[in-house]
């Protein structure tokens, strides 16, 4: 673990960063979201699906029992995107919608088994890309690398992400 900076540059100022250190940064993030749902992309076109259905399941995954407007704001898509995704979703038994308790307007969503072992799968390969990067780069780097991912994200959001549920329990189809 060395604490080099990359390509022999020296590492950037946060108050004076360059445009190159910009293009640099975004390029990364180009290159590691390709590779991060490259893995999961193979897995999801088995199934006929695509990033679009994995962002579903993951969410319905990590928030047992949110509601479709709930998922709906995570997600910041039209209702008629989910609901395309959704349905093809329920219709092939991985997401089972249920009429909420106290609001009989509200629509629950919960994984199916097979929705839960799908989205296990894919989780656990993306983990296993992280966990990788993470053990070579140290704690430091790991802790500035969620730092930098956090302040990424829109201020109202960011909340959400501290947000973990337990382990999801797949409800019956």
């Amino acid at each position: 673990m060395s604490d080099a900076p990359a390509r022999g540059r020296p590492r950037a100022n946060p108050l004076f960063l360059r445009d190159e250190d910009l293009r640099e940064a975004i390029e990364l993030l180009f290159f590691a979201y390709r590779d991060f749902t490259g893995e999961a992309d193979a897995i999801l076109e088995k199934f006929g699906f695509g990033r679009a259905h994995h962002r579903v399941i993951y969410f319905v995954g990590a928030n047992i029992g949110i509601s479709v407007g709930e998922l709906l704001s995570i997600l910041k898509i039209t209702k008629q995107s989910l609901s395309r995704v959704l349905s093809q979703l329920m219709d092939e038994g991985f997401i089972i919608q249920e009429t909420d308790d106290k609001d009989r307007r509200k629509r629950r969503l919960y994984l199916t088994e097979k929705g839960a072992s799908l989205e296990k799968e894919l989780t656990d390969q993306q983990s296993q890309r992280i966990a990788a990067a993470y053990s070579r780069s140290g704690a430091e780097a790991v802790a500035g690398f969620r730092t930098v991912l956090r302040d990424i994200i829109n201020e109202e959001d960011r909340d959400r992400v501290a947000q973990h549920t337990e382990d999801p329990e797949p409800r019956s189809a």
